[in-house]
């Protein structure tokens, strides 16, 4: 199984990007999938989740600005980012919890995508 993230890049602030997570390889069922963040020296912040019912969670900081979603053409997820601030200068991550066609169930990481901000 594999995750690859994408969509990072330079924006000004105020601006939009959107990052997107591919799941690949012999996946039967995602339980939930999670978009994290982490700048040099801070611990890995949790930023978006959604379940596998649909159901989404944010952290406070990017409540009404950020939207994390399914992609339904690959197996995966959209985080759109909109009105973007440079305190979200971060590497962004990609996770997903899910069971794969072997019956094992455990967690995943893609490569981290670097989205800068400027003031």
């Amino acid at each position: 199984v594999q995750l690859q993230a994408s969509g990072g890049g330079v924006v000004q602030a105020g601006g939009s990007l959107r990052l997107a997570c591919a799941v690949s390889g012999g996946v039967a069922r995602i339980n939930v999938m999670r978009w994290y963040r982490q700048t040099p020296g801070e611990r890995r912040e949790l930023v978006a989740l959604i379940n596998d019912d649909g159901s989404t969670n944010y952290e406070d900081s990017v409540k009404g600005r950020f939207t994390i979603s399914r992609d339904f053409a690959k197996i995966g997820v959209f985080l759109a980012m909109n009105r973007l601030k440079p305190d979200d200068t971060a590497v962004y991550y990609c996770n997903a919890v899910l069971r794969t066609l072997a019956g094992r169930t455990n967690a995943y990481w893609g490569q981290g995508t670097l989205v800068t901000v400027s003031s």
